[in-house]
C-alpha cells in the first residue's frame, strides 16, 4: 500500500505543484471577478457585502473612468503598432544580417528591460523638458514605445531563431521570388511570434503606471485613475474593467489555440 502511494505521489507531484502555482496566480483574478458583482458597504470597504449586477449594467457609473480606459486603449494601440513594426524590423536585422556593432545592439536592446522604470521615466522626463516638448498624450506614446520595442524584439527574435531557413531556400529553389518566399513562407511562420509580441506590448502599455506618471502631464490613463481613486475609495466598476480585460485576453488565447489545432486535426 505504501509503495503504491509513493509511486502515485512520484507520478503526480509535478501536476499538483503546477495546479498550486496556477491557483496562486489566478487567485487575484478570481477575487477581482467576485468583487465586480459586489455592492460594498462603503467606498473604503472591500468586503463582499451584497451581490449585484449594477456594476456590469453601468460600467461607466464612476465619473471619468471610461474616459481613462478609452485613453489607455488608444495609447496602447498606437504604441503597440509602432513598437511592433520597429521591433519586428530590428529582430529581422539582428537575426538575418551580420553588421558591425551587432553584439552591442543586441546588448542595448535589453537595456530598457533591465532598467528600473523609475530611471526610465525620470530620464525621459528630463529629456522632454530639456527639449521643450509639452507633456500629454504623445509623450506617453513615446515613452511606451521606448520600452515596448525591447519586448517585441526579444519575442520576434526568438521565433526567427527557431525557424528553419531551409524552408525559405526550398521556396527560392522552386522559382519563388524573394517577396513571394517572404509572404508565403516566412511571414506565416513568424506571424505567431509577431502577434504574441503585439499582445505583450499592448498589455505592458495598458498596465504601465510609473513611466506614464512621469510623462503624462494632464493625461489620465486607467492605471493613473485607479491610483487617484484609491485615495478616496476605488469604485467597484474598476473590477468590472479588470474582469472584462482578463476575459478578452482569455478569449483571444482560446481562439489562437483552436485555430492552431485545426491544421493539426486536418493532417
Amino acid at each position: 500500500m505504501g509503495g503504491r502511494f509513493g509511486r502515485w505521489v512520484a507520478d503526480h507531484w509535478p501536476v499538483a505543484v503546477a495546479a498550486c502555482v496556477l491557483g496562486y496566480l489566478l487567485l487575484p483574478v478570481v477575487v477581482v471577478a467576485g468583487l465586480s458583482f459586489n455592492r460594498p458597504s462603503s467606498r473604503l470597504s472591500y468586503d463582499f457585502h451584497e451581490f449585484t449586477l449594477d456594476n456590469w449594467r453601468d460600467p461607466c457609473g464612476s465619473a471619468g473612468m471610461c474616459e481613462a480606459v478609452v485613453r489607455s486603449v488608444q495609447i496602447g494601440f498606437v504604441a503597440t503598432t509602432v513598437s511592433t513594426v520597429l521591433g519586428t524590423l530590428m529582430a529581422f536585422a539582428l537575426v538575418r544580417h551580420r553588421f558591425r556593432g551587432r553584439p552591442a545592439v543586441n546588448l542595448l536592446v535589453l537595456a530598457p528591460m533591465a532598467t528600473p522604470e523609475v530611471v526610465l521615466g525620470t530620464s525621459l522626463l528630463a529629456l522632454l523638458v530639456a527639449a521643450g516638448v509639452p507633456q500629454g498624450f504623445w509623450t506617453v506614446v513615446i515613452a511606451h514605445v521606448m520600452f515596448c520595442v525591447s519586448f517585441v524584439v526579444v519575442t520576434v527574435r526568438a521565433r526567427l531563431s527557431g525557424m528553419d531557413r531551409r524552408l525559405e531556400e526550398a521556396a527560392l529553389d522552386l522559382y519563388a521570388s524573394e517577396w513571394q518566399a517572404f509572404r508565403r513562407v516566412t511571414l506565416p511562420l513568424v506571424l505567431p511570434g509577431i502577434v504574441a509580441a503585439a499582445l505583450l506590448a499592448f498589455s505592458l502599455s495598458f498596465d504601465d503606471f510609473v513611466i506614464t506618471n512621469f510623462n503624462s502631464g494632464t493625461t489620465v490613463t486607467f492605471p493613473m485613475y485607479v491610483w487617484g481613486a484609491n485615495q478616496r475609495g476605488i469604485p467597484p466598476q474598476v473590477n468590472v474593467v479588470g474582469t472584462a480585460m482578463f476575459a478578452i485576453a482569455l478569449l483571444m488565447l482560446l481562439v489562437v489555440q483552436v485555430r492552431g489545432r485545426r491544421p493539426a486535426a486536418s493532417e
